[in-house]
Formats: C-alpha cells, structure tokens, sequence
C-alpha cells in the first residue's frame, strides 16, 4: 500500500512539425477549465490537489481521511457470506486505499516543500497516524473475514482484476493475518510502532542543516561563479553541507585535500545524534516483524514480492558485479593515486573518500580534457527543460501546456497539462518545484499526488505528478546552469513523471510507478541515455552567452571516454550502498546493534574506499528507510534499462523513433504493474531481457 513516494527547447529546425510547449501561462481558471472539460469527453477526470495550508487544515484532513477509511472498512466487514463479490470486497479495498492515499501522498509532499514550518511539522506528525492507520487496517479481522469469504466463491477472474485478487490475499497472508491472533496482534504493534520511526528518520533527513565556512585559499579550484553565491563576509565563504549541488561542487573541485575532508565528515554525520538510536529501532524492529512472519530477515520479507525473489539473490548480484569491476577499479583507483602523488610529491599517497571525487574529476580534465563545470554554459536550466520537454513530446506522443497553478507553495512553482497529441485526450498534470530553499526535500524525486484510477462509474481519475528538485539557482549574472549530471538527473526524474502520468492501469495499487521496487528506476535510467546523444544535445545545449555555439563532437566523444573511464569507481559506490543495505537488514538484530556501524561501515569500505573515521553515513542516508534492504534494485534496475535502451540504439530513428517511445509508452508506462513486469520487458524487448550490454557499458570484461 504504497502511498509515499518513493526517490525533468526546442528542436525548432529538425522537428518544426513538433508540439512545443505553451511558454505563456493561460489564465488558471479558464486554461484549468478547458482542461477538465476536454478530458470529460474521455470520461476522464482532472482534480487539482487542494492543498491544506494551516496546521488546523493539516489536522482536519488527517482526521477526515481516517473517518472515510474506517467507514469503508466497516461497509466490508460487515458483509454476510451471501453478500460478498468481487466489487464489494477486493476494489473496494483498492478503492479505500486511493481515497486515503490522497491526503497522504498530499501530505507527504507538504511536509517536504511547504515553506512554513510549523505546516511541515504538522503533516510529519499527520503522516505518522495515516500511517499507523494503515498498518491497523491489515488487521481488521472482519475485512480478513469478508474477503475469505469472496475467495471462497473461487471467483473466476482474469488479467489485471486477478492479480489484484491475488496480490491482496498475499498482502493479508504477509501482513500475518493467519498467525495465532496473540502473534498477530504483537506484528501488528510493532508494524505500527516501526512506521513513526521511519517517519522521524525521514524528516530528520529533510531538516539536517549544517553551514561551513571557509577563506577564499581553502576553496581553491571551486569556480568563481560557486562563490560568488556563498559569499558571506570579505574572505568568508559558506557552504551548506546538506545542500547536494554545493557538496559535489566542493568535493569535485577543491584542490585543498583538508577541506575536502572537513567537509565531507560533516556531511557523513549529517544528522547523526537523532538518526543513528532511531536506525538501531528501526532495524531491530524489521528483523524482529520478518521473523515473527516466518522470513529469515528482514531483507528476505522485501524481495519476496520484488523480481530479486530472495536476499542472497540480491547479495550475490552484487557481489558478482563487485568482482567483475574489480579489475577496472583497481586500475582507476590507481590512476587517481597517480594524479595525488603528483600533486602531493608523496610516493605513498592514498586515495581516502574524499578524494576520490576531485580526482575522478582531476583525471577527466588532465586525460580527457573534460571539465565538468566548464561545460555548465551550455546547459541553462530553461532551455534544457524546453528541449527535454519537445524530445518527450515527440517520442510519447505528447503536448504539454503550462497552466498557472491556482494555488502556489513557492513563487515560481509551475504546473503543466499533459495531452495525447494525436486524440487530444488530457493524461494528466505535473508539477514543478526545482529550486533549493531551508526546509526542502533536499535532493532529486518524483513525488505523486494523484493516482490513475477507474473510478465506480466507469470515468478515470487521470494523474497528478510532481517533480522536487534543487538545480542551482539563477543569480544576477547568469540563468541557472546545470551540469551534465544534473541534465541526466532532470531526464531521469521527468521519466518517473511520465511513467506515473502516462499510466492507464485500473487500480491504484497498479498505477504508474507502482511496480516492483527493483524494476521502478528502470524506465527512467533508460532515459538518461539522452543526455549522451549528440543529435539529442544539439537540439537544446548550447552555450548562453552564443546559442551558436554547441558541444564540440570531440568534448562529447571525450566526456564519453571520461565517464567509462571512472565508471568502475562510480559502480562500485553503488554496489557498496546495496551490499551496506542488505547486510544491515539480513545481519542486525536486538543482541547485536552496536555493530550497526562498524558494519555499514566494513561493507561500505570493502566495496569502495574505507570510510572516513568517525563518521555515520547511514544516518543520513535516507534510502535506507524508503528502500529498506532494497538499494540493490538500482544496480538491478540499469542492468535492465541498458537493455531497454538497445532497442532505441538498433531503431531506424535512434532516439527520436516514434515507434519504438510509442511502444515504451504502451507496454511499460500504460500498464504499470497491472501484468508481471517481467512479460512487459520481454513485450518491449520482443526477446528475452539480457545482462551483456550493461556489462559492456560499465565496463566489465566478458569471457
């Protein structure tokens, strides 16, 4: 039951025939209007959110969410035996589930970008009893008794309406509605109380805060436009390590090693005082439920319904991953230990963690003549937005057209509409809040906030998505300018929009980007291929300051080089964050949570670079609740998108083909996880899924 979430130009020449965006907002009411009434005549419905704006209303719909959800399952707990049938019973669940989810995929998002404190505060504390809620709502025994009942009838069911059927006895089987009602009772309590804690870990995220300062000499080799927005006295600097943008411009290009350290053990032990006691709660919590329901670990309890199936599946993935790079990453990790001795004269230097950044980046530069901050003047934030808009539009079929939003948590929040640019029928909305600010979410997602849903009289709720981001901030000299991880971070997330609007599932449960957790991320990794297309830059990077000027072939052909040349220590980060998430959810338990960090740490350094002494990094590694024993299913997920992306690379049209977006469109996006996600990879693929070009993109060698 997943209601929080989970983890966005023009091609004027080549496409004049293509639909570009509305740059002038329309008048709200009326352009919101036309909307809602051209998607009546596809029985489709459009609602704007209505955001609550005061802790009283923050409270009143909590209140009411609850009231309409306990009042749904008193209607099918009280259902005689006679009385049960599919409708009443199975979608009426669904039905209750999409209701609720509203204020709490609603909520979530206020308490991540509302700019008002006490409001944030607030939905933290409505989120903790919607979701204590929730986990009560799996022990209602006269709905269990309602549904046994329907599943006695031995409903003949078929496709999406069967796996529904299915997935939700399970659901009830997993949540231990079969144990002796004492066990069951004792999951239940411990469910509800691991719930408020996930939620503290996760709001202790969002409002970690932590500012440095610095002199001008410590920041050495950080670009001047980087200091000009932080300067705060005259040789006084401040960075703000919980900021993401400003964290990898300091550890990318600092040339001072004490200032990269310094900065990188403060945010490793960003919120660490309030995370670390809440994440030994948390995990003996998990381990202790997983057992409770017969599950060797917690980890084991997760991938049982994921593609992975087993937590040694996942282990051993990435352990096999780990020692395919091996040899590629000894060879970078060499080369950067070169770069050091150079700089430092010292023949014993040693590549510490945080250094691997800077000289990853130092080797792109002296090796590959690419500097990544230098090629920020070709990437705008407007005009990357507008091209990956138009190449989104013309792949998927799509106009999009900006509204002005009617209510607005920030100043220059956006809301587009999102059509079918052949029929003409509405798909949906989404917004846009890309910006840092205090008290944001701060890192990159797509957060939902309606679902697609068949609705009791035959209409469909069409979707709402949003996008929170924190892309550098416009100054008074320049546009916001992004670098090119940042234009394979917009694309990628706006795949998640898309993935969510696009959906044409009939069930919540099954809408958009509710697929297994280890597929999730696949679609949109796909799409960050884009960003490393010469035809697909072209149409939108271009220096500001002369829009005549485009990235060189040979900068791109370098920036290529470089990346496959560092790809080895990227790779094995992420193999070291998955391998860390297992072994904490497989191996901790209420006699051993001292070795809660010694452990995360051992795993994170066998895999990558020795952590820093005396620091907490899971404390502020938010993945470790939303993901929970799940990180694998990044690695998992690319290995499948690598594969998907061949079949744009192998097309007539390459990544323009209409076809085949058409086609990613139907079997991956429409369909959700109404069928096995399985049979809609092998659908898009028309072949079985295959790991080699993965392998062959990180560079592991093939025998």
């Amino acid at each position: 039951m997943r209601w929080r979430c989970l983890f966005l130009a023009l091609i004027a020449s080549l496409f004049a025939a293509c639909h570009t965006v509305k740059t002038k907002s329309d008048n709200s009411t009326e352009a919101l209007t036309a909307f809602q009434n051209r998607a009546a005549k596809f029985h489709s419905v459009i609602t704007i959110p209505a955001f609550e704006k005061t802790t009283n209303e923050v409270s009143t719909t909590t209140a009411q969410a609850i009231a309409t959800g306990d009042a749904a399952l008193d209607r099918i707990g009280k259902l005689g035996a006679g009385e049960v049938t599919f409708a009443n019973t199975i979608v009426a669940l669904d039905d209750l589930n999409a209701q609720v989810g509203l204020a709490s995929e609603r909520l979530g998002l206020i308490e991540q970008t509302s700019t008002n404190a006490a409001v944030r505060e607030a939905a933290t504390v409505a989120l903790k009893q919607l979701s204590e809620w929730s986990v009560g709502l799996d022990y209602r025994e006269d709905v269990y008794h309602s549904l046994k009942a329907f599943a006695a009838t031995n409903p003949q069911l078929n496709g999406e309406d069967k796996k529904l059927f299915v997935e939700t006895m399970r659901d009830y089987r997993r949540a231990g509605l079969e144990l002796p009602k004492s066990e069951r009772d004792e999951v239940e309590k411990l469910r509800k109380e691991l719930t408020g804690l996930e939620t503290d870990f996760e709001n202790n995220v969002t409002k970690a805060q932590l500012s440095l300062t610095f002199t001008r000499s410590e920041l050495a080799g950080v670009p001047d436009d980087f200091l000009e927005q932080v300067k705060t006295d005259a040789d006084e600097y401040t960075v703000k390590a919980n900021v993401t943008w400003h964290s990898l411009c300091v550890l990318d290009n600092c040339s001072v090693e004490a200032t990269r350290k310094k900065f990188l053990v403060a945010r490793d032990n960003l919120a660490r005082a309030e995370n670390m006691p809440l994440l030994a709660k948390v995990l003996v919590l998990r381990d202790s439920i997983a057992k409770k329901l017969g599950y060797a670990s917690y980890a084991d309890l997760g991938t049982d319904v994921k593609m992975v199936k087993t937590a040694a599946n996942a282990t051993r993935f990435l352990q096999d991953l780990q020692a395919g790079l091996q040899p590629k990453f000894a060879a970078e990790q060499e080369e950067f230990r070169q770069l050091k001795i150079k700089d430092t004269g010292d023949t014993n230097a040693v590549i510490n963690i945080w250094d691997w950044r800077y000289y990853s980046n130092e080797l792109k530069k002296q090796k590959y003549n690419v500097d990544a901050e230098q090629l920020r003047v070709y990437f705008p934030y407007q005009k990357v937005l507008e091209g990956m808009f138009t190449i989104y539009q013309r792949i998927f079929g799509l106009k999009f057209e900006a509204i002005e939003p009617p209510y607005k948590w920030i100043g220059d929040l956006q809301l587009y509409a999102v059509s079918d640019a052949q029929t003409g029928e509405p798909m949906g909305l989404f917004y846009l809040d890309m910006f840092p600010r205090d008290g944001k979410y701060n890192h990159f997602a797509m957060f939902p906030l309606i679902e697609g849903k068949q609705l009791a009289d035959g209409t469909y709720r069409r979707p709402v998505m949003s996008m929170i981001c924190n892309f550098p901030a416009p100054t008074k000299d320049h546009p916001s300018l992004m670098s090119h991880d940042d234009v394979e971070t917009i694309f990628h997330e706006f795949g998640h929009a898309m993935h969510g609007v696009l959906t044409r599932a009939k069930y919540a449960r099954f809408s958009g980007t509710s697929v297994p957790q280890d597929f999730v991320e696949a679609p949109s990794q796909m799409l960050e291929n884009w960003a490393w297309d010469k035809a697909v830059l072209d149409t939108f990077a271009a220096d500001y300051r002369d829009p005549s000027k485009k990235i060189p072939t040979e900068i791109l052909a370098k920036l290529k080089e470089a990346r496959l040349a560092t790809e080895g220590t990227r790779y094995r980060r992420q193999i070291s964050f998955g391998l860390m998430d297992l072994a904490l959810h497989t191996q901790i338990n209420s006699e051993n949570t001292t070795n809660i960090l010694p452990l995360a740490n051992e795993k994170l350094g066998a895999a990558f670079i020795p952590m820093a002494p005396d620091t907490a990094f899971p404390a502020y590694f938010g993945h470790i609740i939303g993901y929970g024993a799940g990180y694998y299913g990044y690695a998992w997920a690319d290995a499948i998108a690598a594969d998907l992306a061949t079949v744009f690379e192998q097309s007539p049209g390459g990544y323009y083909d209409q076809t085949v977006g058409m086609r990613l469109r139907k079997e991956i996006y429409e369909v959700g996880n109404s069928r096995d996600v399985n049979e809609s990879i092998e659908k898009f693929l028309g072949r079985p899924r295959s790991i080699e070009p993965f392998l062959k993109r990180i560079g592991v060698n093939q025998k």
